[in-house]
């Protein structure tokens, strides 16, 4: 019995962390236990959220997509720029996003799968590229959204923020995807092992573009969602998003050796603790300049949990089986 507690419990570390972090957080600062602060971390866990969706199904193939950030930008500048240019029907404006970030994936996926380049140093130099191009576009300036966009950002639906539901039925979507469907268990097979997977007919090449092409349509998606609450693409926009949707998708129990992982309620509780520490630190008033090693710090420690869990995981699982066996 006390196995199978623990298995359980460590099976779940991404909710106890959760439950723990807001404890903590709600015993230094009374504000933080708050209807209004509970809504305004759901709001802000939409965006990167959406990011985090992508990256999860990116890092299950035992890849990674560094590119994000940029992807957010440039997304943000080419749909600004044109929605100011046009005067372009509201539900448009989503789907131009969408379209402009899966030709972004598009080119990550292209030159993983089929010119078999690393997907760490194609998504670093696209990083580059991405931004730069943004750069470009907008001559380092600020592009501002219309107001018929921005209000989008706090209309609410049966109470509730539209990026919120935008990010519900995202997760929806994806976690249907991985676990109801033959091309997520394709995808976690290709994760496992690529060669094996490749030998039993799997068409991996396609599985790898496929996912980076989603990866960059979610990050489109969500650099609509951030502009109906932002309203305005900096030059900054985007930097380091990537660093954050890494950590979500892996203290949700993704790994990053490929293989093992969910959206929900991994993402999700990893993007909902990511939020909150950076909720909770804004209420402690803690230095901004402080604030990014502490997300570092944050990063290196779901590494580190995700390594400890996966092997606590399977010597108790090999005991489990073994005590079965034994019982039997």
């Amino acid at each position: 019995m006390s196995q199978r507690l623990r298995q359980l419990a460590l099976g779940n570390v991404p909710i106890i962390l959760l439950v723990v972090v807001f404890i903590v957080f709600s015993l230094l600062d009374p504000r933080f236990f708050d209807l209004q602060t509970l809504a305004n971390v759901a709001r802000s866990t939409a965006y990167i959220g959406i990011v985090a969706v992508g990256m999860t199904l990116v890092l299950m193939t035992a890849g990674i997509d560094l590119s994000v950030g940029s992807m957010l930008y440039l997304t943000a500048v080419v749909v600004g720029q044109v929605i100011n240019a046009a005067a372009l029907p509201v539900f448009v404006v989503p789907l131009l996003a969408i379209g402009v970030g899966v030709v972004l994936g598009a080119i990550n996926g292209f030159a993983i799968s089929f010119l078999r380049l690393v997907p760490f140093i194609v998504t670093l130099a696209m990083l580059t590229v991405f931004r730069g191009a943004g750069l470009g576009l907008s001559d380092s300036r600020e592009v501002n959204y219309p107001d018929v966009i921005t209000q989008l950002g706090s209309q609410p639906i049966l109470g509730i923020p539209l990026p919120v539901w935008v990010f519900a039925l995202v997760v929806l979507l994806a976690h249907l995807l991985v676990t109801r469907t033959p091309f997520g268990r394709q995808l976690l097979a290709t994760g496992e092992d690529r060669a094996a997977a490749e030998r039993a007919g799997i068409p991996v090449r396609r599985i790898l573009f496929t996912v980076y092409v989603i990866s960059g349509a979610l990050a489109g998606l969500a650099s609509f969602v951030a502009m109906t609450q932002l309203r305005t693409a900096a030059p900054g926009f985007g930097s380091g998003d990537e660093f954050d949707a890494i950590a979500a998708a892996v203290l949700g129990g993704t790994s990053l050796f490929g293989g093992r992982g969910s959206v929900f309620p991994g993402t999700v509780v990893g993007a909902l603790l990511i939020q909150l520490i950076q909720t909770g630190l804004q209420f402690l008033q803690v230095d901004l300049y402080v604030t990014p090693m502490i997300q570092a710090c944050i990063i290196l420690l779901a590494v580190f949990i995700d390594a400890l869990r996966t092997g606590r995981l399977e010597k108790l699982t090999r005991r489990v089986v073994m005590s079965e066996r034994t019982e039997v």
